[in-house]
């Protein structure tokens, strides 16, 4: 195998490599990255085997072939060289891949490229186009609420796509997200349900362009961003029923200013308790009252106005999971509907806002 390229067209795919590649080290393979040049046309693969991402390029090549090397050294090796010359990429009788740029000069031991898992390959004959930028939104209003347990079902979101609209939700136990957008375009028949691993909605969080292409087998999930495809496998098991947990009939509504109550939080939440961040407010008529109570540290108050009319009565939440909802969000008001103090919460965006966003959040006792 030998070819060349620029620096910069080869680096920035590299660098989205890393994300993906295998860290732990559980399977040594995994910490590569498969190269595969043909054609005048080069291919780089990582895959942990839950997630991978296939990449290609227009390159000079000389030779054909493909071998797989450390995708973090690679990486490290050509994001030092110089930006003046081409990187050549040649692999020698020895199997070790050399580097070569201007004078720096660079030989990486390979591992066979016959050990290197199988990474799915997609179709994509049902032509769903998403916005990727409202993509990208949504995964944000909802990736806060993504857990790591052993209950896999709530290691990602659970993506809904029907005719007309998309949806993407999240939960972690203590709190959901919930996010809809209105998609006019697509159209996809029946209903697609999937749940997409929380490293697969990061990696989608990097990616620009204005489309995303989508498509899905009985394992995978695949995303295709220009001449990037990821591939997520499915995560197994019953997310869920959302539809439960959000409540319909909270009585009474707050109207707050965004950022002021954002800052009011992370105020008061400085003598927070280290491990709950509990602080309590007392909502009443045209004013909400915060405070915060650490035995080892003191305490702190703090108030700011509001929109209210209605019983007053008080109500303890984690500071962080507010802070959450109010910092993801670019509105400037924002509604809280409640019940009473020991009932879910919802918080949302109004109706000028292009996504359906709705944030259930469980109180706690302070």
């Amino acid at each position: 195998m030998k070819f060349s390229i620029a620096k910069d067209d080869i680096l920035s795919e590299l660098q989205l490599l890393q994300g993906i590649v295998e860290k732990r080290n559980t399977m040594p393979i995994l910490a590569n990255i498969l190269i595969v040049a043909a054609d005048n046309h080069v291919e780089l693969t990582g895959t942990d085997l839950e997630v991978g991402l296939k990449t290609h390029f227009d390159a000079e090549v000389e030779q054909a072939g493909a071998v797989t090397v450390s995708g973090k050294k690679i990486f490290e090796i050509v994001k030092s060289l110089s930006a003046a010359a081409d990187v050549r990429f040649e692999q020698n009788e020895n199997h070790m891949l050399e580097i070569i740029s201007g004078a720096s000069q660079f030989k990486v031991l390979c591992l066979p490229k016959e050990d290197y898992p199988q990474v799915p390959e997609p179709k994509f004959e049902n032509s769903i186009v998403l916005p990727l930028e409202k993509c990208k939104d949504m995964i944000d209003r909802v990736y806060c609420a993504i857990t790591q347990e052993q209950r896999y079902y709530l290691n990602g979101a659970l993506m809904i796509l029907k005719d007309g609209s998309i949806e993407l939700i999240s939960t972690d136990g203590h709190r959901l997200a919930y996010t809809r957008m209105p998609l006019e375009t697509l159209e996809v028949g029946q209903e697609i349900r999937g749940i997409i691993s929380k490293k697969t909605l990061n990696e989608l969080r990097k990616f620009d362009d204005s489309n995303l292409n989508f498509d899905m087998d009985e394992n995978n999930l695949f995303f295709r961003v220009q001449n990037r495809t990821l591939i997520s496998r499915v995560i197994e098991g019953k997310f869920p029923n959302y539809e439960a947990v959000i409540p319909e009939d909270n009585p009474y509504t707050v109207i707050l200013d965004r950022e002021e109550v954002a800052d009011a939080i992370r105020r008061v939440s400085l003598l927070s308790a280290e491990r709950s961040k509990g602080i309590k407010f007392s909502i009443q008529k045209d004013r909400i009252v915060l405070f915060s109570s650490n035995p080892e540290l003191g305490e702190a108050r703090d108030e700011v106005g509001i929109e209210y009319e209605g019983a007053e009565f008080e109500v303890g939440f984690n500071a962080q999971y507010l802070l959450d909802f109010l910092t993801t969000v670019k509105i400037e008001k924002v509604w809280i509907e409640l019940k009473d103090e020991n009932s879910a919460i919802l918080m949302r965006t109004n109706e000028d806002d292009e996504i359906d966003y709705k944030y259930v959040l469980m109180p706690m006792k302070i």
